[in-house]
């Protein structure tokens, strides 16, 4: 049994961010227990190398969820990060906050736009410079890509020429509009939450990291959490502290929340687990973007499809990579986007579209052997909402996941009108000069019903999972506004669970955020 003031359960992109500060001062003593290994996969630390993690179960949850009935029984395969850094050291390194509106609009006093924008500046350490909307000297590296790509500019040349406004900085006075995507990277490397947060507090003799860490249950004394039990290298260990921080993301922290007794009361009496806290909540109001990917035959051997086609164009870039930290493996998992209004009566975009220059015909697959590009589309504010519960009371036992894809007529005209306006930018020249052929869905798709057929029979997520311990003070709010679960003392969450619904666009800014103000109240209530 060991004693500290603090344990963080995951050492993702919030629990990382939570050990650094929270061991800054010195005066706190700290344990971050980890499921995954240490990040040293050197394909963590290579941006292209996210699609070499795509199915890694040494680093990757690797979930699936539940057959979608709107996708015709489909599961949808969940890629998660299991290792230091969480899914910051596994995702495609798009840098995006949301909109404003997104945060003015979870209605929880201090979570205003306004109240987390100087969490976000804290965080950044902008390539282009300090301003009003940015930061630098923070932790979380974010630069421009190191290589533009003369598709990208056609890109964004035929999506003005469709009345969509040019804008340089997706994540400054407005999201609106078509440009680059910036991303978690300097020097052409990833700056994942481990790199950026953790490696510095690593250094502090009052933090202790424990690797392959299972986190079992939440110890309880009454409806006082006071410890946590752990295996790790079979065998099973427990921890106290004066608080427990959950920082296990959407999946894992719902799922922990209901393996300790803490959840829907019949769920848990189904699977044999002792009720501590009947809380409705927990897991309920899963929120994501659903994701359509179309794909193309470029006219010209200029993608990265043509980059890696041979082993010696391959050695080549990879040469390039060790001595200039340039060319496609620095590449993130969009190029160049657009944030568009799918309708002109919506006051703000509804719609992310990305572009980037390979293909393949699975997700996570093999690079097409012609010269090829994707483009696509995401949703931005889902309403459509599934669930998160426990399977077993064995914590080996994967959580059933449940998106409840298109459920909501909102979601489904979105895809479909986005879909549409996205092939009239690709149809656009000069954008239009690559084209050669639409290998999916194919030009054969015109109507309404057949793109949403397209889109049932092809969509899947975009990995921005939210909502499953939803912050407020309604029905079915887990956390209060100091992120602690209501009706138990020395437990809070921290991650991406606790926004009240999902943020327009990728989350894992947010989510770096959320965990800066979370340290903040966690060290203000420890003042007191």
């Amino acid at each position: 049994m060991s004693t500290f003031d603090y344990i963080i359960v995951g050492a993702g992109s919030a629990g990382c961010v939570l050990a650094n500060r929270l061991t800054a001062s010195g005066r706190h003593s700290v344990l971050l227990l980890e499921a995954g290994p240490r990040d040293t996969n050197p394909w963590i630390h290579i941006p292209l190398g996210y699609g070499k993690l795509f199915t890694d179960t040494r680093v990757n949850w690797a979930y699936e969820s539940e057959p979608e009935p709107a996708l015709g029984g489909r599961r949808i395969f969940t890629p998660r990060g299991k290792v230091l850094g969480g899914s910051s050291s596994i995702n495609g390194l798009v840098y995006i906050r949301g909109q404003r509106e997104d945060f003015d609009d979870w209605n929880v006093p201090g979570w205003r736009f306004d109240d987390l924008l100087p969490y976000f500046i804290k965080a950044e350490d902008q390539s282009r410079g300090a301003n009003a909307w940015h930061g630098t000297g923070g932790p979380f590296a974010v630069s421009d890509l190191p290589d533009r790509h003369e598709m990208g500019d056609a890109f964004i040349a035929s999506a003005v020429a469709n009345g969509i406004p040019r804008n340089d900085d997706f994540n400054g006075a407005t999201q609106e509009g078509t440009g680059y995507y910036q991303a978690n990277l300097r020097n052409g490397r990833r700056i994942s939450t481990a790199v950026g947060y953790l490696r510095p507090a690593e250094k502090r003799a009052n933090l202790r990291v424990e690797v392959e860490a299972l986190v079992t249950r939440v110890l309880f004394e009454g409806t006082r959490a006071v410890g946590v039990e752990y295996t790790q290298n079979g065998s099973t260990h427990r921890a106290t502290a004066r608080e427990i921080l959950l920082s296990g993301g959407a999946f894992n922290s719902p799922q922990l929340l209901q393996l300790s007794g803490v959840g829907p009361a019949p769920l848990l009496r189904q699977h044999g687990v002792p009720v501590v806290l009947d809380a409705p909540g927990v897991g309920d109001a899963l929120q994501d973007h659903f994701y359509v990917r179309t794909y193309w035959r470029c006219t010209r051997p200029i993608t990265i499809n043509d980059d890696l086609s041979s082993w010696w164009r391959q050695a080549a870039v990879g040469l390039r990579y060790l001595l200039q930290r340039r060319g496609p493996l620095t590449v993130s998992a969009g190029y160049a986007a657009a944030f568009v209004r799918t309708r002109p009566e919506l006051t703000r975009p509804d719609a992310q579209f990305y572009f980037i220059n390979f293909s393949v015909a699975k997700r996570g697959g093999i690079l097409d052997k012609f010269p090829g590009f994707t483009c696509s589309v995401s949703q931005l504010r889902a309403e459509s909402r599934g669930w998160v519960r426990i399977c077993s009371a064995d914590p080996r036992t994967p959580p059933a996941i449940f998106y409840n894809y298109l459920d909501a007529e909102s979601d489904r005209r979105m895809m479909v009108d986005g879909l549409k306006l996205l092939r009239r930018i690709v149809y656009t020249p000069p954008f239009s000069t690559y084209v050669a052929e639409e290998r999916a869905p194919g030009i054969q798709v015109q109507t309404d019903a057949e793109w949403l057929d397209f889109c049932r029979a092809t969509g899947e997520t975009v990995y921005h999972p939210t909502s499953t311990c939803r912050m407020g003070d309604g029905p079915g709010a887990v956390v209060d506004a100091r992120l602690r679960v209501r009706g138990l003392a020395g437990l809070r969450v921290i991650d991406a669970s606790i926004m009240p619904a999902v943020i327009s666009g990728n989350t894992n800014a947010a989510v770096v955020a959320i965990a800066e103000k979370g340290a903040d109240l966690v060290l203000e209530d420890a003042g007191r």
